[in-house]
């Protein structure tokens, strides 16, 4: 069942005050979610090779245990690597084949690594530890009915949330994080990887709180830190400033100079020391921790992008959000809820809420957005070749 309804509260991006956060690739709640999905992944390429179909699995209970690191300006050692503990259930044999789980997990992590932080060695600074058994009986069977539908059973009774557009704080925090994520730190390598963005809007004032892990290496002594921590807020003011006139940030606010107590990492996360890490415990699919907005708590990394409605659904709002906003113009907001029940198909909800704000004839707009809500669930059963492909993101 589809019900639409109107958008009655007034629009987030309107209101006197507003909050948004953003945690960054190399926080470690990010961390794990990473891991877990890129673990999913690699699963569901295996068996794709091997098999041709994807076999049950949901690898998404996830935790990091900080390890012991004594930074220093110019160096540092990390004395104790963190530990990866990647938990879960998959189909760990199928007739004639077994499946290299461990292997799978540690090559895809260490991988991952490599690829997004450029001073930790996933070698020296990273332990991956893989619990997974196989799945219980009824719901590997519950996948293996899909083999004979066509269709999947959805795996969970679950709710899927989405919405957009994004408001222009939301927006400012993600492109935020991404924006010190990515090209500055070939001016400034000592960005490391985990930063946390935390964003207020008060009316049209702009307030962004940045935790930004320094590595030592490229620092010389704390005159070096503290201007590099300017070079840091000037960056962001010049990229943003356009868009957002009355923006104020702060960098590593926690600092107490006095007492040479800053944030500063040996390999640009705070993992390797002070903060541990869980899947699911950081930003939803969209990127964001909106508390101003409809969110789900589900965790979506890690779990099967075939038959979990915890993932597809999450994905299949935000993703019918985002198309009634692009394909509607008389449609300002709109807000998305799935509802699953487990057995059922995934292309049959139990239901599907649509709230839209809308300027002009609602009637009309509300047909249109149920066309497209109708034309997405129909695809709901092959959304996974774009998780898979990892064209579709969960943190």
């Amino acid at each position: 069942m589809i019900v639409v309804e109107s958008l009655g509260e007034q629009a987030v991006g309107s209101l006197s005050l507003e909050v948004c956060e953003r945690k960054g690739l190399g926080h470690p709640d990010t961390i794990c979610d990473a891991l877990a999905e890129e673990f999913s992944r690699a699963l569901c390429r295996f068996y794709l090779e091997k098999l041709g179909f994807i076999l049950h699995h949901n690898v998404d209970k996830g935790l990091l245990f900080a390890g012991r690191a004594r930074p220093a300006f110019g160096g540092g050692e990390v004395l104790e690597p963190f530990e990866v503990y990647l938990v879960g259930r998959a189909t760990t044999s199928y007739k004639d084949l077994q499946v290299p789980v461990e292997e799978l997990a540690d090559e895809v992590a260490r991988a991952w690594f490599s690829k997004h932080f450029h001073a930790l060695d996933p070698e020296k600074h990273v332990r991956i530890k893989v619990l997974v058994r196989p799945g219980a009986s009824e719901l590997v069977e519950l996948f293996l009915k899909y083999q004979q539908k066509g269709v999947p059973l959805a795996n969970d009774t679950s709710i899927g949330v989405g919405f957009a557009p994004l408001s222009p704080l939301e927006n400012l925090v993600l492109e935020a994080e991404k924006f010190l994520n990515s090209r500055l730190k070939e001016k400034l390598p000592a960005v490391g990887e985990d930063i946390k963005v935390m964003g207020v809007r008060e009316g049209q004032s702009f307030r962004l709180t940045v935790a930004c892990a320094a590595i030592g290496r490229y620092l010389s002594d704390l005159n070096d830190y503290l201007a590099w921590k300017e070079e840091v807020k000037q960056a962001l003011i010049e990229n943003f400033v356009s868009d957002y006139p009355e923006l104020d940030i702060s960098i590593n606010t926690a600092d107490d100079t006095g007492k040479g107590d800053v944030y500063l990492t040996v390999t640009g996360t705070s993992a390797e020391a002070g903060d541990d890490g869980e899947v699911g415990r950081g930003n939803r699919i969209n990127g964001l921790i909106t508390p101003f907005r409809p969110m789900s708590l589900e965790a979506a990394a890690g779990k099967n992008p075939i038959s979990h409605v915890g993932k597809i659904y999450n994905l299949l709002a935000q993703k019918i959000a985002a198309k009634v906003i692009s394909e509607l113009e008389s449609v300002k907001e709109a807000y998305v809820v799935i509802v699953s029940r487990i057995g059922s198909p995934i292309t049959e909800p139990q239901t599907l809420s649509l709230r839209l704000r809308v300027e002009g004839d609602f009637t009309r707009a509300a047909l249109s957005a149920r066309e497209i809500a109708e034309e997405e669930l129909k695809g709901a059963s092959s959304l996974w070749r774009e998780i898979v492909a990892g064209r579709l993101g969960c943190f």
